[in-house]
């Protein structure tokens, strides 16, 4: 009877349960031990991911957070409803208002806004973030990359679990969720900025992606998302060396040059961002970086090369280090 009965479960239901399962049972110990929360729009991705997290998991360790952006009219009257059909499925919800300003546009400002909250929310210091990212997300998020030449940190896309985010639907088409959605009866919202062509997501999602899916007859997303995640191998194997190499070359507050200047470019420069950034130095461009990749491994000694935070990097004896740009020696 169970046996009969599980074959009626919708395929969709079947997949985003499947993908919810499989991303709860791979987290580290005390990540999967911990109450979760849940991130919810009230669109398809995420109320698909509730359900889904509600089906596989106690429901008592089960939370949602609502962030209303307060971008449109009705968004707190819409932002409850959303939380109050989390609580009839069975989660423990709540409505986060947040304030949507400062640098990068309205897209960047809302998602900085929104990871704030989700992170203030959190239930407990172990608790993961579920976020309803799909393989469609994925998609568009390399192609962004690709346009904007951020290399191949940018191109390996979104990480499944990047503590404490965790996005089990990475695999999972955003067809699917909606299809999960309608097969449990959920009413869905359809933000209208997810229509709005003034945003570049938006434009990818509706012209380029079906126009690279015709030109080159179909399959474009999953092929984006495969080499997503075969660069972020890559990309975690030279990060672990440069993690490696940093650490035999750090010397307090300086970096031996020698030993640097003997490895790999792209080792080196991986090296070079991770001090860096590690250091005080706020932001770092593809130039900023080259630039102090020239200094590590040409000189001369004295020379500088100013970096965001009121920095210079210099070269001196064998030694990289940093001091303010307004420094003067005695």
């Amino acid at each position: 009877m169970a046996e009969r009965a599980q074959r009626r479960v919708d395929p969709a239901v079947a997949e985003v349960r499947r993908a919810v399962r499989a991303a709860l049972a791979s987290l580290p110990a005390a990540y999967r031990a911990a109450p979760l929360l849940v991130a919810c729009s009230g669109g398809a991705d995420s109320l698909a991911l509730a359900a889904a997290t509600l089906a596989v998991r106690d429901k008592r360790d089960v939370h949602a957070a609502v962030v209303d952006h307060g971008l449109q009219e009705g968004s707190a009257e819409l932002a409850a409803a959303t939380a109050d059909r989390l609580i009839g499925m069975g989660a423990i919800a709540s409505v986060h208002r947040v304030r949507v300003d400062g640098p990068g546009g309205m897209e960047a400002a809302a998602r900085r806004a929104r990871y704030l909250a989700l992170r203030a929310a959190r239930p407990h210091p172990d608790a993961p973030v579920l976020l309803g990212h799909t393989l469609d997300d994925q998609a568009e998020t390399v192609l962004l990359g690709l346009g904007r030449g951020s290399g191949p940190r940018s191109l390996a896309g979104m990480r499944e679990w990047d503590p404490p985010w965790l996005r089990p639907f990475l695999g999972v088409r955003r067809s699917v969720t909606a299809a999960a959605c309608a097969a449990w009866g959920l009413p869905v919202w359809d933000d209208p900025h997810n229509v709005d062509p003034r945003f570049t997501r938006v434009r990818l999602r509706h012209e380029v992606l079906p126009l690279l899916e015709e030109v080159l007859s179909g399959g474009v997303a999953a092929a984006l998302a495969r080499t997503a995640a075969q660069l972020r191998e890559d990309v975690d194997t030279l990060d672990a060396l440069a993690a490696t190499l940093l650490a035999e070359i750090r010397e307090g507050d300086a970096l031996r040059v020698e030993p640097l200047t003997a490895a790999a470019p792209a080792l080196r420069r991986r090296v070079l961002r991770s001090w860096l950034l590690g250091s005080s130095v706020t932001t770092l461009t593809d130039t900023q970086l080259r630039a102090a990749d020239l200094l590590a491994g040409q000189g001369p000694d004295r020379g500088g090369v100013a970096l965001p935070g009121g920095l210079e990097l210099v070269r001196e004896r064998g030694r990289l280090f940093l001091r303010p740009v307004r420094w003067h020696s005695g």
